[in-house]
């Protein structure tokens, strides 16, 4: 991929453009992103999680009503109206982002309690929004990179995209590379296994072809 083919798939990224061309190129080689279909999906998958590689660290000012919608369940409540309330984002103040992610992200992904702060410390980076500290670990364990000790390391462009194409290989909930789904054009498992839903769904699938054209 050339600077005028990223510029094609993200005009909105201007100059940042050049910060990000080789960095994504060493880290598809040595993951084996090695066809255009495996690229574009790849692409398609870090431009949409980033806003065209805009966005390096995850955007956390959510409304109250947003906070209960987002990190709240059926089976877990992260943030009762209370909470979510003080920590908001509404007319009277900006929403606490340090606060939204040590709550969200307590207890989970190898964080500790909410006083520990590591929902905050490891909350999500690069283009792919690499989130707790168990996946900063074993990213970093692969990379050889103390990420767990340097988590805004993966907010840099050669660090991120070298974890996004490590999540993509074998950091992500199927267990094996999502190369072998985009091989079969199924963009619909690889969304599902880098963003845990439909997120965005169509808007993937319409990315992911027009990177095959400007690939081709």
């Amino acid at each position: 991929m050339n600077l005028a083919q990223l510029l094609a798939l993200s005009p909105g990224i201007g100059t940042r453009a050049d910060m990000f061309v080789e960095p994504l190129n060493a880290a598809m080689k040595r993951f084996g992103i090695d066809t255009p279909a495996r690229q574009a999906a790849f692409l398609a998958q870090a431009l949409h999680e980033s806003m065209g590689l805009t966005r390096m660290t995850e955007n956390l000012n959510y409304s109250p009503a947003a906070l209960m919608a987002r990190f709240n369940n059926r089976h877990v409540t992260r943030f009762t109206p209370e909470t979510a309330a003080l920590y908001g984002r509404t007319a009277q103040h900006p929403a606490n982002q340090q606060m939204i992610a040590n709550t969200a992200y307590a207890n989970r992904m190898g964080n500790g309690s909410i006083e520990a702060g590591d929902g905050w410390r490891y909350r999500g980076r690069g283009p792919v929004q690499l989130t707790g500290k168990d996946n900063y670990a074993r990213c970093g364990t692969a990379l050889g990179l103390d990420l767990a000790r340097y988590p805004d390391m993966v907010a840099q462009p050669d660090v991120g995209c070298l974890a996004f194409a490590w999540f993509w290989s074998k950091g992500n909930p199927t267990g094996r590379t999502l190369s072998l789904l985009a091989d079969a054009g199924d963009i619909g498992s690889v969304s599902r296994a880098v963003n845990g839903g439909s997120n965005g769904l169509s808007e993937r699938i319409a990315l992911t072809s027009r990177a095959l054209q400007v690939l081709a």
